[in-house]
């Protein structure tokens, strides 16, 4: 995209969040790394390589259930995690894993995912996201929840730690993002990361306009709720 590798930016996401996880987290005191699947596996592999740790499969996933993020509901996202990741139990049972995440947004799949980790034996479950915190809705097309639906939104990353339940968080930081992949394509003179940085770059989005959208999904979600049959496959042919 715009001349740019995305599996090579993934690779670079990995190598800087390496860095971030040795400021949170001593290198010898992670067994094993293992990513969420799928898009989360070059990351996770380049920062494993790059900490000396084993890299690992810890969850199958079952490839008929949608993206978790956009299915509407907290009860169906909650449910579908379980159904969409199973876990390779032997990874897990008396290990300290630091699972990685191409991104966090709700905070739901994350939190299932660090419970089924622990279900599995694991004695520590330390989290990083190869993307920054997800603190601002997207506008641009892409479904994404209300800023109040983030987790990430209007909380300290120790509170996200907290509402999430894993031991330790490490998030890639913004500027590190832009560097690693901008670095990719020189002629670029930057990006949209308005979802991380609130920086829209359209020029013509401002709060009330958030608000406005905020709003206009506001109780969409709501009838859909028990209907776990439908998935959220409407709103990912929206997208």
């Amino acid at each position: 995209m715009d001349g740019i590798s995305v599996y090579q930016a993934r690779l670079n996401l990995g190598e800087t969040l390496a860095k971030r996880v040795i400021s949170t987290v001593p290198p010898n005191e992670i067994d094993v790394v293992i990513p969420i699947p799928e898009s989360s596996r070059p990351s996770a592999m380049q920062l494993a390589q790059l900490l000396g740790i084993p890299y690992r499969e810890g969850f199958v996933k079952n490839r008929y259930v949608g993206r978790t993020f956009i299915m509407p509901g907290q009860g169906v996202r909650k449910k579908s995690v379980r159904q969409k990741l199973n876990v390779i139990q032997s990874e897990f049972k008396g290990r300290n894993v630091l699972l990685v995440d191409d991104s966090i947004v709700r905070g739901t799949t994350s939190r299932e995912i660090v419970q089924m980790a622990r279900d599995a034996g694991a004695r520590k479950v330390y989290m990083a996201s190869a993307a920054p915190p997800v603190r601002y809705p997207n506008v641009y097309g892409i479904d994404m929840p209300t800023s109040a639906e983030l987790v990430a939104h209007g909380r300290t990353v120790e509170e996200i730690r907290d509402t999430i339940g894993c031991d330790a968080l490490i998030y890639q930081d913004v500027e590190g993002m832009k560097k690693a992949i901008g670095s990719l394509n020189p002629k670029l003179n930057g990006f949209d990361a308005s979802c991380f940085d609130g920086v829209y770059v359209t020029g013509d989005i401002n709060p009330e306009d958030i608000s406005r959208i905020n709003e206009a999904r506001v109780g969409q979600e709501d009838p859909l709720e028990e209907n776990t049959t439908r998935l959220a496959i409407p709103n990912a042919q929206e997208a």
